[in-house]
């Protein structure tokens, strides 16, 4: 299975929500909690490994901030020195809205093998409490794989065992886990998607229904999904998944993709375009994003480089959100 690394060299939220501890009764009408956020629509952050030049923490935050970047997202588990990172957030005012699980394509929840799944699950719940350390509020996961080896069946209960074992912990560092639909053979229809994340919420069988229209309060939400629209568009039509899923959309990652340049060279050739290039239908994902009252962070994930290169990827997702 391609790695987020190995996927970027190739490629060249605001959520009502609802918290739940591992046996807590389901509810059908959530509590009043706090006001729904009301600024920008769209925040942007990019992936750190975006961020070629610098030689510290430090300076590749004030490039991402001179590239016009609010938000840079982490690698978790990964190799960086916490108060270094911690140190450079406050110096620069850059944010950190979120980490990236960084064995979840290695130590799938799904595995056949329970060790393996004991592994990946004791990785994502050191990533919440990272998060949650660097005052960020979800932690991109893929959730399963299935392969020749990994049936669905076993991917789908595998992956929620886990899973369920996971949300007390996300409760406790109040941070999500936000699910990431990648090209791995699972949940690759919206029902389904919205399925899995209602049966974890609602675990005595009772799925919880979220409010869509009405943006009065928000509540904490233990899992959710990172809808990534590029990844979406070679096999379904972006706004479509946004309405169903609708305030279960925690935050978003953007990059370019075309069909037309797929069906000529390849599925993966389809990532050899910029952000705006290809032809994802960017004035339909910005009216469906409208329609559910999305209000919260998008990350791109392309091809890194220099602050020349950051501010190109920084408009260009200034142009696609009409920010």
């Amino acid at each position: 299975m391609t790695s987020r690394r190995e996927f970027l060299a190739v490629a060249g939220g605001a959520a009502a929500a609802v918290t739940l501890g591992r046996n807590a009764p389901a509810q059908t009408q959530p509590t009043r909690e706090k006001p729904a956020p009301s600024g920008p629509r769209i925040r942007k952050a990019l992936k750190y490994g975006m961020i070629d030049a610098g030689d510290t923490v430090r300076a590749k935050f004030e490039i991402a901030m001179e590239a016009g970047f609010e938000g840079v997202e982490l690698d978790s588990p990964s190799d960086l020195d916490k108060n270094e990172v911690l140190r450079a957030k406050e110096a620069t005012g850059i944010e950190i809205p979120g980490v990236v699980d960084s064995v979840h394509w290695q130590k799938t929840l799904g595995d056949a093998d329970p060790a393996v799944r004991a592994e990946g699950r004791h990785a994502l719940e050191k990533a919440l409490f990272d998060c949650r350390d660097y005052g960020g509020t979800s932690v991109l996961l893929v959730p399963a794989v299935v392969n020749e080896s990994i049936s669905y069946a076993q991917a789908w209960a595998n992956s929620q065992e886990q899973l369920q074992r996971s949300l007390a912990v996300a409760r406790e560092a109040g941070v999500s886990i936000a699910l990431e639909n990648v090209w791995n053979n699972f949940l690759l229809g919206p029902v389904e998607a919205r399925e899995y994340v209602d049966s974890l919420a609602g675990m005595n069988g009772q799925p919880i229904r979220y409010p869509v229209n009405d943006r009065d309060y928000v509540r904490f939400m233990p899992i959710g999904w990172h809808l990534d629209i590029g990844n979406l568009w070679f096999y379904a039509w972006p706004e479509h998944w946004i309405e169903l899923l609708g305030p279960r959309i925690l935050k978003l990652d953007v990059k370019g993709y075309s069909r037309a340049k797929a069906d000529k060279e390849g599925k993966w050739a389809g990532f050899g375009v910029e952000i705006g290039d290809g032809d994802i239908p960017w004035e339909r994902v910005n009216k469906a994003l409208d329609k559910i009252g999305y209000r919260g962070w998008a990350a791109a994930e392309v091809k890194g480089g220099d602050l020349a290169r950051l501010k190109d990827v920084s408009a260009r997702m200034d142009r696609v959100f009409n920010l």
